[in-house]
């Protein structure tokens, strides 16, 4: 079988039904067993959230916040449907830090699919160098591993001779960590003569992979693939044979928002990633990643018939500060809001004459009138000057940023 279960292969008409059907009952577990969503959506009725236009109104809560939300309602915010006990297996700490729950379900994380699409099958003994400890990586790729019948060698970070050392004595199918480590370790193996050729694929995670990096391990006969997934979300999307994008798992809803805002942008926009999960432990609701993404047209060529997405494209918070005051993307957005002829826009800030300039470049034919509007209601709205100039329309390219900061400090 090329494909984890029959659901990827799915109509996409007959995919979006089901996932909008399952929509209200986790919006009413979140408000009825989330505290923080209780909260957020006590004038919500979950019987109405049955459309994608529907979910668009309720509110974006971003992992930006999460620090702070923890801060007042440990452990998880009032975010999670589960405590200690039988429900919560294991509890994670990430930067910040952000505590992240692991419940107790087999592959809770949901990475099975992705190990999949990888190649990994029941009965590959996987090398498993993602850390242990404090964050859950190790943990999402034993868990999925174990979903599919592999045997684990737990072997952490570091101590790259001891890897070597494992992998000639073992003769691992399959490794998981990142892409640098694995070359580190065939680095020195091949700095200690060691032939490590049992290795034939790999999933790949927590930092950039290029293609480069890709052919250079093909080339030693290591077919990698990578996936986007978080401590929050786990899986949200993986890449295939086709390498085209990454297609959506099948247990997730997402949407592309304009940075600073809950309002999606058109199929194809680069925006931000805000994703809803169907997770009964920690039932997020349109959860912002801060992460720039846009979907890709059409259906990939592997035959799995999800939504594909371009993958990691940058980081959405874009938030500066100009003379001693913050100026974010939601506030660019406002503005956009009150002048709608404007189709696109970025505000850029430069110091090129030595003090703090901020310029609104919009797409559309210069206008003094709608200028001089413009101009009002970005000072309404930061509380700071600033000036607009108007260019082509496509001219503003299309890559999810709403402020640029090109100042120089020579």
């Amino acid at each position: 079988m090329n494909y984890y279960d029959a659901r990827e292969t799915r109509d996409p008409l007959d995919r979006e039904r089901d996932l909008l059907a399952r929509l209200p009952a986790q919006v009413a577990h979140a408000k009825a067993h989330a505290p923080a969503f209780s909260a957020l959506l006590k004038d919500v009725d979950p019987a109405t959230i049955t459309t994608r236009e529907a979910l668009a109104t309720l509110p974006v809560t971003r992992k930006s916040d999460l620090a702070e939300l923890q801060k007042a309602a440990r452990p998880f915010g009032g975010l999670a449907a589960v405590q200690w006990g039988a429900g919560c297996a294991r509890v994670f700490a990430s930067p910040g830090p952000i505590y992240e729950p692991e419940g107790a379900r087999k592959d809770y994380w949901r990475l099975a699919r992705a190990f999949y699409a990888a190649g990994f099958r029941s009965g590959d003994l996987v090398h498993n160098t993602f850390s242990y400890h404090f964050t859950p990586a190790g943990s999402m790729m034993e868990t999925a591993a174990h979903a599919l019948g592999c045997t684990v060698f737990p072997a952490g970070v570091g101590q790259t001779e001891q890897q070597v050392a494992a992998m000639q004595d073992l003769r691992p199918d399959a490794y998981a960590g990142t892409p640098s480590f694995l070359r580190i370790i065939l680095d020195k193996a091949d700095e200690l003569g060691v032939k490590i050729d049992s290795l034939k694929k790999a999933f790949v995670s927590g930092e950039a992979f290029p293609p480069s990096q890709r052919e250079a391990l093909a080339a030693r006969g290591i077919q990698a693939y990578q996936a986007y997934a978080t401590a929050d979300l786990g899986l949200i999307a993986f890449e295939t044979a086709a390498r085209e994008g990454m297609v959506l798992d099948e247990d997730v809803l997402l949407e592309i928002v304009r940075p600073g805002t809950g309002d999606p942008v058109a199929p194809g926009e680069v925006g931000e990633v805000v994703v809803t999960t169907f997770n009964p432990d920690y039932p997020l609701i349109r959860f912002g990643t801060g992460d720039l993404s846009a979907v890709l047209p059409g259906i990939s060529p592997c035959g799995r018939r999800y939504t594909r997405i371009k993958g990691w494209l940058g980081r959405a918070d874009q938030t500066t500060k100009v003379t001693g005051m913050f100026v974010h993307p939601s506030q660019v957005a406002d503005v956009l809001k009150r002048h709608p002829e404007i189709a696109r826009a970025r505000l850029v800030v430069d110091n090129a004459t030595g003090q703090d300039r901020m310029v609104l470049n919009c797409e559309g034919a210069a206008n003094d009138a709608l200028g001089d509007a413009i101009v009002a209601s970005l000072r309404d709205i930061t509380k700071l000057r600033g000036e607009v100039a108007f260019h082509a329309t496509g001219s503003i390219p299309n890559d999810g940023k709403v402020i640029e900061d090109v100042r120089k400090y020579e």
